[in-house]
């Protein structure tokens, strides 16, 4: 029995056969070799990391930005939080998305080679192209419409607009509809690719959605609810209704299909947990939980659905799971903070495919930690050079509460409390947490008076109460 991957779209108007955003739900099936790429996009790095699954090592990175605090300067020409990540249905282009920059970088995937950057509106989140190739759908995050760029010339074309704050897009596999999530609204809408217009709505469970994906039989489209830990199944064709809202744990973040022998699959990233968590399509049962390594985010198959590739985020790595047994067979050191992540099949036809990469070098320095108490959270360093980026997964915590990340001189977390950043906790009690200084000199390196922990305290930076997680 032949192997299929998750289709986005399907190719539409190709006289050989194509492969869009999810990989390829036409025949044949590639199956792992050399000539295929695994890329993910580094946040804190700013750089792509190229993988070469045949032997699943990593080739290096392509450099798009600098660290901090270079790309602080308002001089700065640089991208920045480099972050979404689509590809064309030829394989030749990979479409790379940094939010704090507002740009689309496209790298032909034979040479690594940045040939074309766009700039669009504020915080775009991901870019996919269309089935037929002809268009760049870019979800503007801050914003309220999706951005059509020309898919040969990469240039601005029209607006559609949508509901605040769009987090992804997906296409069907014929092609049709676009299926269209928010981040900020909590509704989904599926806009006919023809007349873009919007044809459909779904209500989310929640506002925040970071990443939609649709089967590639065409019959189902799943979200992730990643402030309540949720994920969403909808019929893919009208009138498009809910079929399942289920449980699946704090900070879900992607989801991603894949067909195998086996049969039809769906991979949720769940990031408290560490674990991809697998679902059959058929009647949503959890046939396996993976350990996979902390704060897993993107997560793509592999062009003949025997593998899926997850990008971890506090762990610079990337887990590599076969998905006949459902383990962990590899674990590839990467850039900082992977994001979003895509499997490109074929994506160098001829060659090694290691121009214009350069060593992982300092991009992948980091120091982990661990706070616990009541609840527990991972805490990653992402070293900058003198500064480091500091990333907390919480978990555990009452939900939309006030909450500070602080430092204390005392282990037992007693004392004053410096405040480092205030956060509050999201409806299933956890929440992303991100600041920046020379922290590594303080919690880790240093001795003595010099020493400080970490701490999590309720309540507001100028008058923070009860320690509930201390660093370990």
């Amino acid at each position: 029995m032949k192997r299929f991957t998750l289709t986005a779209c399907a190719a539409l108007s190709f006289s050989a056969p194509a492969f869009a955003q999810q990989v390829p739900n036409a025949s044949p099936d590639i199956p792992v070799s050399a000539q295929d790429r695994f890329y993910t996009s580094d946040q804190f790095s700013n750089t792509v990391s190229v993988i070469d699954p045949s032997t699943n090592t990593l080739l290096g990175v392509i450099k798009l930005g600098d660290q901090t605090p270079a790309n602080l300067s308002p001089l700065y020409k640089g991208q920045l939080l480099v972050h979404g990540m689509g590809f064309s249905p030829d394989r030749k282009t990979l479409a790379v998305i940094s939010i704090g920059s507002n740009s689309v970088t496209f790298i032909d995937t034979a040479t690594n080679a940045v040939k074309h950057t766009t700039y669009v509106g504020r915080s775009p989140h991901e870019a996919f192209f269309r089935p037929d190739g002809r268009e760049v759908w870019v979800a503007v995050r801050g914003e309220d419409y999706i951005q059509v760029l020309d898919g040969k010339t990469f240039a601005p074309t029209t607006r559609i607009p949508v509901p605040n704050g769009p987090g992804m897009t997906i296409f069907s596999p014929n092609g049709k509809y676009g299926y269209v999530c928010s981040s900020f609204s909590p509704e989904t809408v599926v806009i006919d690719t023809a007349s873009k217009k919007i044809v459909g709505r779904v209500k989310q469970a929640s506002p925040f959605c970071p990443d939609i994906a649709a089967t590639p039989d065409g019959k189902q489209v799943w979200l992730t609810l990643k402030d309540v830990g949720k994920v969403m199944v909808f019929d893919a064709k009208p009138p498009f209704a809910v079929l399942k809202t289920f449980d699946t744990g704090a900070i879900t973040n992607h989801v991603n299909i894949a067909r195998t022998k086996a049969g039809q699959f769906a991979y949720v990233t769940v990031g408290t947990e560490n674990v991809v968590k697998v679902f059959r399509t058929t009647d949503f049962v959890q046939v396996a939980s993976i350990p996979v390594g902390a704060l897993p985010h993107g997560l793509w198959p592999s062009g003949d659905g025997s593998r899926i590739y997850v990008g971890l985020e506090n762990a610079d790595a990337v887990a590599a799971i076969d998905t006949a047994s459902n383990t962990v067979i590899a674990t590839i050191p990467i850039g900082q903070g992977p994001q979003g992540v895509a499997y490109v099949p074929g994506a160098v036809p001829v060659g090694e495919g290691r121009a214009n990469l350069i060593p992982l070098a300092q991009a992948g320095m980091k120091i982990q930690l661990t706070l616990a108490g009541t609840g527990r959270s991972q805490v990653t360093l992402f070293d900058q050079g003198q500064v480091q980026i500091l990333q907390a997964a919480v978990a555990g915590l009452s939900p939309k509460m006030p909450y500070v990340l602080g430092l204390s001189s005392r282990a037992d977390g007693g004392g004053v409390i410096q405040p480092l950043a205030k956060f509050m906790t999201n409806p299933a009690g956890g929440a992303i947490v991100n600041t920046l200084g020379p922290l590594r000199q303080i919690v880790s390196d240093a001795k003595g008076d010099m020493r400080r922990y970490l701490v999590i305290a309720s309540g507001d930076p100028m008058m923070p109460s009860a320690v509930v997680q201390v660093q370990k």
